[in-house]
């Protein structure tokens, strides 16, 4: 049996970063598609003899073409759709959001459809805003009540996976993901807690524009899942809960403070909760997929302050998203 070749889209953000990470330090053939050609978060994460073992193709998602041509050219079988527009320029620009986030996925669907069958699985990026406030812990079935056009988009974006099953028998597994944290991530309102990482490690004061409990994922658990989500003998359109680590941010503050005593009062946050659940039910996805990995708080935290104080002695760190 051939080995793999994973498309990774938006393999230039955060997670998708991640994603590329993993998969090359399993040895799989990776091909990063990304509108930007710019690999800073990348370089955040690996040398460049690591990054250099992926092919790279510029493009755009909403192209429909251009996607087709290269999952036929690439002879794709796998694909970690990532690449999409956040909440804050969703709310400014929600054509420019629906043309990459619905479009955009759209596009990968119809690439798969076109392969003959040689695209196996797709998995993709949906997200904790499919769902409305709720006080609870939620399970896959209470998604709605979306108060974002971006969480209006990726619901939308399950039930057309859902329609490409049952048209088309395309396999695909969503994952919502809510706070997720780590090295690289920069963007959007639940980037705070990372931020404030950074901030410590170079003494600067941050301000996290939220409080309350939320679901805590660490980066690493989450590209894991994904990469799982893409390999699995899974049948059918899913959607699952991608949960972490259920904290207070008071308690992510702590964490901080602990792990760099000279940031203590340094690090503020807003009491009021974001308008998501604080914890997401991931009983489901453990079923359909086995054990996925949960990296306690205390780990990730470590593991990135670690890191971003590395390259702060690099002289590598950017603090100019600290600032926004």
């Amino acid at each position: 049996m051939s080995q793999p070749i994973y498309l990774v889209t938006g393999a230039h953000g955060f997670i998708g970063a991640w994603v590329v990470k993993r998969l090359l330090a399993s040895n799989s053939k990776v091909v990063i598609f990304d509108k930007s050609p710019d690999p800073h978060r990348l370089r955040l994460i690996m040398d460049d003899d690591e990054i250099e073992r992926a092919a790279f193709v510029a493009g755009d998602i909403t192209d429909g073409e251009t996607v087709s041509q290269i999952v036929e050219q690439r002879e794709i079988t796998n694909i970690i759709h990532l690449a999409g527009l956040q909440v804050p320029t969703c709310r400014v620009n929600p054509r420019l959001g629906a043309m990459v986030n619905v479009i955009g996925t759209i596009n990968i669907f119809e690439a798969a459809k076109n392969s003959g069958g040689r695209v196996k699985r797709i998995a993709y990026a949906s997200s904790a805003a499919v769902f409305g406030k709720n006080d609870g812990a939620v399970t896959e079935a209470q998604a709605g009540g979306m108060n974002t056009h971006y969480g209006a988009f990726k619901r939308c974006n399950e039930d057309n996976a859902r329609v490409y099953f049952l048209d088309n028998g395309i396999n695909s597994v969503g994952l919502r993901p809510l706070t997720v944290y780590g090295v690289g991530r920069d963007t959007g309102m639940t980037s705070d807690p990372t931020k404030a990482m950074k901030a410590a490690v170079v003494g600067r004061p941050f301000h996290i524009r939220f409080g309350g409990k939320t679901d805590f994922l660490y980066v690493a658990d989450c590209a894991d899942a994904f990469i799982r989500a893409a390999s699995a003998d899974l049948e059918g359109a899913h959607a699952f809960n991608s949960h972490g680590e259920t904290i207070d941010v008071a308690a992510v503050v702590e964490e901080i403070e602990k792990l760099i005593p000279s940031a203590k009062g340094l690090i503020t946050f807003d009491p009021a909760p974001m308008a998501l659940p604080p914890a997401l039910d991931d009983s489901a996805i453990i079923r359909a997929l086995g054990d996925i990995p949960h990296t306690s708080l205390a780990q990730g935290a470590k593991e990135t302050i670690e890191r971003f104080a590395r390259l702060h002695s690099e002289g590598r760190l950017d603090t100019s998203d600290l600032d926004q």
